[in-house]
């Protein structure tokens, strides 16, 4: 399981206290274990200075003790950290001014791709308001010559699971009926 938080920090400590293979600490950090061998041998990861990750309380102190002892050993977690990464992130996102007039395309997209995406789910899946879906889906807003539909997705408004998992929930019984059969 990968840690939410510097990985790479938490590599360096790692391999500078600890007696684990560069497996298990690439397992734990989410990284490639040549990449650990690279930390190791000061190659990668070069100025950056490490997080002690018991202190940061995203693993116990027993389950390094458990690691060292056993090179087959896999640490897991603390249930703190599990539990952190687990909370969904709730309140607007911020949108850099660069990505904010790709929006309008990616409504455009979901509205041609989607129809039946209820406008209150496009609002959480791209962060827009109800008059920017009207104002696109009546051509009435400011750019609407411009407009061509893009896949959110690849703008980087969403993330292809949360697209899915919003297309899945709304998605009439007919349809999904449909597509249950034509995939039989």
């Amino acid at each position: 399981m990968a840690l939410p938080i510097m990985p790479k920090a938490t590599a360096v400590w790692l391999v500078e206290n600890t007696a684990l293979t560069f497996e298990q600490i690439g397992d734990f950090c989410g990284m490639h274990p040549l990449e650990i061998q690279g930390i190791a041998d000061g190659e990668v990861a070069v100025g950056i200075i490490g997080q002690d990750p018991v202190a940061a309380q995203q693993i116990d102190a027993d389950e390094i003790t458990k690691a060292e002892a056993n090179p087959d050993y896999r640490m897991q977690l603390a249930k703190k950290a599990r539990e952190h990464m687990d909370q969904k992130i709730k309140g607007a996102r911020y949108t850099p001014v660069a990505r904010r007039q790709d929006k309008p395309e990616a409504i455009a997209w979901i509205l041609k791709h989607h129809p039946y995406i209820p406008d209150s789910q496009i609002i959480k899946l791209i962060g827009t308001t109800k008059n920017t879906i009207e104002s696109i889906r009546d051509r009435s807003h400011w750019n609407s010559t411009n407009i061509k539909g893009k896949d959110p997705v690849m703008l980087g408004l969403c993330t292809q699971t949360r697209l899915d998992a919003t297309v899945e929930k709304c998605r009439p019984a007919s349809e999904s009926d449909n597509a249950v059969s034509e995939s039989a």
